[in-house]
């Protein structure tokens, strides 16, 4: 909000000319309705591990964090330009293979790699694409430069919070909105369903779409229901569909439907019993056979996680490169890949510095923060890195940008991330802003749900 010499920053004025007229008490009573709301409708997040229904609130903070329109506009580049990279990556590993064949990435680190998927090799999906939903997080350090934190293209979520989040902003300060010209993000379902349909199989004119999803217990089913809803679509279990003659149906009232679109919130393991784990009840016994037929499109394809694997990701800027024959708009964070020697010698005499990172990991789990942990966590993680130095990673710890946040002394400085969501169909687009994760801990660089980070509203400015 505030720039290095202490003045207001030019996109926050009318916010804070406002602001500033309310009172704490006011603000707090605000906060305490939000809580009280979204109690009410039910938005929850489902934490494993944890007892007593297993579901609390992520907590909301109510100062919206604002970004300039230019500033979007890079954004907006960047992100397209990465995640059509990405999409051109999948296509070429899973059919010709250049970039391996060419050297440009070693064929072991992808062929090898645990989310690489065998059965995906030789086929071809609609339009090409295989990310058609994708969750870039985004950090801002150092002069200001936009770095990407890590590419989800598996089942990326949060999006719901995106939209709750902006809902409940109006309702509590509708005349904040008055005062700042903010990007509308209310039609991303509608963008959502038209990008689900124009990746339908070819020669399917009024595509039927729905959204598959592992059920009740699943720690984001709240974002399933609201977003099936949303779109207007049905929202489905494996019990519910059906395979007959590689095709797949939905079991109605009136009888089977056909289906030529699934948005899938299941990860791939978990998809087809028969081609995949043969213990898994979430999924649709037969469904990869009508895949592989061309007889209805998965959202996002199967296969994907090998493109946003951590031990993946230094190689982004060369992919963009090698496909686009651009330079990276975004940055990456530089980053040390354990399985090299020099590198993992490197990382061992500087953890104390550095924030290791589990290849296969997510959700913040799996990490150290060097700067913040203790002699016997560093410990720890040398004898894992020892033992299996290619399934990790390391990267600096960098000196995030903050975003005023209210907490119980009144306003002040907390780490936040940004998570834009992507869409490809026959186009790239996105709506103008995101999910605003913020690490409520004073200090805390980890700003995920599960590990008690919060979310707030983002705010792109329309000028």
């Amino acid at each position: 909000m505030r720039g290095l010499t202490g003045e207001v920053q030019p996109h926050y004025r009318p916010y804070v000319e406002w602001v500033e007229k309310l009172s704490p008490e006011h603000l707090a009573q605000k906060r305490q309705e939000a809580d009280v709301l979204f109690q009410r409708v039910g938005i929850t997040f489902a934490v494993y591990g944890e007892e007593a229904g297993a579901e609390r609130l992520i907590p909301f903070d109510i100062i919206p964090r604002i970004i300039p329109a230019a500033d979007w506009r890079t954004l907006e580049r960047g992100l397209a330009q990465r995640v059509k990279a990405l999409n051109l990556f999948l296509r070429d590993i899973y059919n010709e293979q250049s970039i391996l064949k060419e050297g440009i990435i070693p064929p072991r680190k992808v062929l090898e790699n645990a989310q690489y998927r065998s059965v995906m090799q030789g086929m071809r999906v609609p339009g090409g694409t295989y990310a058609h939903v994708a969750g870039v997080d985004i950090v801002r350090a150092g002069e200001g430069d936009f770095y990407v934190l890590e590419d989800n293209l598996r089942v990326p979520s949060g999006v719901s919070y995106m939209l709750e989040n902006r809902k409940m902003m109006m309702r509590l300060f509708p005349e904040a909105f008055a005062r700042n010209e903010v990007a509308p993000i209310d039609h991303y379902p509608d963008v959502l369903l038209d990008t689900l349909r124009q990746v339908a199989p070819e020669g399917v004119s009024d595509p039927i779409v729905v959204l598959l999803t592992p059920g009740s217990y699943n720690s984001a089913y709240f974002e399933h229901t609201f977003l099936a809803q949303q779109m207007g679509v049905e929202l489905v279990e494996g019990q519910d569909l059906v395979v007959r003659d590689q095709t797949v149906y939905m079991r109605t009232t009136r009888g089977p439907k056909r289906v030529d679109v699934i948005y899938r919130r299941i990860d791939d393991d978990f998809l087809d019993p028969q081609v995949f784990r043969p213990d898994s009840l979430l999924g649709v016994p037969g469904l990869f056979s009508a895949y592989r037929a061309g007889r209805v499109t998965l959202a996002n394809a199967i296969g994907t996680g090998v493109a946003d694997d951590k031990s993946m990701y230094p190689h982004v800027p060369e992919l963009i490169e090698y496909y686009l024959g651009e330079k990276p708009i975004l940055k990456n964070v530089p980053t040390w890949q354990l399985r090299r020697k020099e590198d993992m010698h490197y990382v061992l005499e500087h953890l104390q510095e550095l924030v290791i990172k589990e290849a296969h990991g997510s959700g913040g789990y799996g990490m150290l923060v060097g700067p913040a942990s203790t002699m016997a966590q560093r410990a720890d993680f040398r004898e894992r890195i020892l033992a299996h130095p290619e399934k990790y990673i390391a990267q600096p710890t960098l000196t995030l940008s903050t975003c005023p946040t209210f907490v119980e002394r009144g306003m002040a400085p907390r780490h936040i991330d940004l998570r834009p969501f992507v869409l490809s169909g026959k186009e790239v687009r996105m709506v103008p802003g995101g999910l605003t994760r913020v690490a409520l801990q004073e200090g805390s660089l980890v700003v995920n749900s599960s590990q008690g980070g919060g979310t707030k509203d983002t705010w792109v400015l329309e000028r």
